[in-house]
């Protein structure tokens, strides 16, 4: 490829694990964007074999520049490499309008399973800029035996569960929706967060600051030191079952998971990296 012609723009919706291994992938693969950046010109490996791919005559060098888009909720996040821009950007036609000004190729959907709101703006954005979209999601969760879970639409549904399940909870909702449980008096909550939450807060509340990933013995430890007897989470899903799940079923702590929120029709979805990787070599 020539060294005028102008590379594949990848903008990636992040703030997820998926994310953050998408941007690591292109980066190793040669990614051009800010003067510190990988080269630009480096080739591009051949992807592992994926069902839905296209196979390809043989390697191509293919000039990549990404950058990963962040909600901007954390106050300090771990940035990707790449490009990165923070904050939001003004609903789908200001998004369109980015794509647009800063001649981005591809769009990449990976955020999380509960940002409803950017995912249906990513859809209506791709529709009006007329890009490819790929949406780079993580699979939801299923029971195992010996788990008692509860679902819920909703965290308000899951707050008026919760007084006939237990007296100690281990709120995993996310501190953006704690006014939800701020009327449960009865309920002492342990929350863990990356930044203190914003009042209105439950009145019994203990705030843990940490960062994950935390391990099956980190949750082990946690719900017997805090004597939880039930946890809240969200269907936030993931390759394996989350160890504050296998801890809750080995301890029998009842579980109340909210499901996930509906998605864009028609947006096609992968779980996959690799497959992302390969719809970039075969979607141009």
């Amino acid at each position: 490829m020539s060294a005028d012609v102008a590379p594949v723009h990848v903008l990636i919706l992040g703030g997820t694990t998926e994310a953050r291994r998408l941007a690591e992938a292109l980066a190793g693969a040669g990614v051009g964007s800010a003067p510190d950046a990988r080269p630009a010109d480096s080739p591009v490996p051949a992807p592992s074999a994926v069902p839905s791919a296209a196979p390809s005559a043989a390697p191509e060098a293919i000039r990549y520049r990404v950058t990963t888009s962040l909600a901007g909720r954390v106050a300090a996040p771990v940035l990707p490499p790449g490009e990165t821009r923070i904050g939001g950007f003004g609903g789908p036609s200001g998004l369109a309008a980015w794509i647009t000004t800063h001649r981005v190729t591809h769009l990449v959907d990976a955020t999380h399973p509960f940002a409803e709101r950017m995912s249906f703006n990513a859809s209506e954005a791709a529709a009006l800029s007329g890009i490819p979209l790929l949406a780079l999601r993580r699979p939801g969760w299923t029971p195992e035996p010996g788990d008692d879970w509860t679902f819920v639409d909703s965290l308000e549904e899951a707050a008026g569960r919760l007084p006939g399940l237990g007296t100690r909870a281990f709120l995993t909702t996310g501190r953006m929706g704690l006014h939800t449980f701020a009327g449960l008096t009865d309920t002492w909550f342990l929350v863990r967060s990356v930044d203190p939450p914003a009042p209105p807060v439950p009145p019994r509340l203990e705030v843990l600051l940490a960062r994950g990933p935390f391990t099956l013995d980190d949750e082990r430890e946690l719900l017997a030191r805090h004597r939880i007897d039930v946890l809240v989470t969200k269907d936030s899903g993931g390759s394996a079952t989350a160890p504050k799940l296998t801890a809750a079923r080995e301890a029998g702590i009842p579980v109340v998971v909210v499901r996930r929120p509906p998605v864009p029709a028609g947006v096609a979805e992968t779980g996959s990296v690799e497959a992302v990787r390969t719809w970039l070599r075969t979607s141009r």
